[in-house]
């Protein structure tokens, strides 16, 4: 398995993946989440794959043919070194995070943020920060695996 900055090629699996993480989403928060949509347009994946400011990487395996990838890394590059309230650091936010349902299990959630974790120490980055919805508990689990502990929580109050 390889992880490595998506390219175009790649919008037809990442696609798969996109509409297998919103329907978790959906199930999770039907009055949020709208069932059967994706989160981004093949347009809009085409301006982020291009933009270094939101850097997405795949897992493919060596031999994947074009559009077959594992999973994917979605993240945005927030900077505060220009904040008058915040200390003058990068962060690396994760967006998203997923692995095609047939290939859980495998390595594959921990390669794509291990390779996320090294992208940002490259970097110089400060942090690497995410989100985590409560009706997704198995991706909480792997996040505190992974070494992440909570920064902030976000609160609501449905009306």
């Amino acid at each position: 398995m390889q992880v490595r900055r998506a390219i175009d090629a790649d919008i037809p699996g990442i696609d798969n993946c996109l509409s297998q993480v919103l329907e978790v989403h959906a199930q999770g928060r039907p009055d949020l989440f709208r069932s059967g949509t994706r989160k981004y347009t093949d347009d809009e994946l085409r301006q982020i794959i291009a933009d270094d400011n939101r850097p997405v990487f795949v897992a493919v395996n060596e031999d994947a043919k074009p559009g077959e990838i594992l999973g994917y890394g979605f993240c945005v590059v927030e900077d505060h070194t220009h904040s008058n309230n915040l200390q003058p650091i990068r962060t690396l936010y994760i967006d998203d995070i997923c692995v095609d349902e047939a290939a859980r299990g495998h390595g594959v959630a921990t390669a794509v943020y291990q390779h996320i974790i090294a992208f940002a120490r490259e970097g110089g980055f400060h942090n690497v920060t995410l989100n985590v919805w409560e009706c997704n508990p198995g991706a909480r689990k792997f996040y505190e695996a992974m070494g992440m502990g909570i920064q902030k929580t976000c609160m609501e109050q449905v009306l």
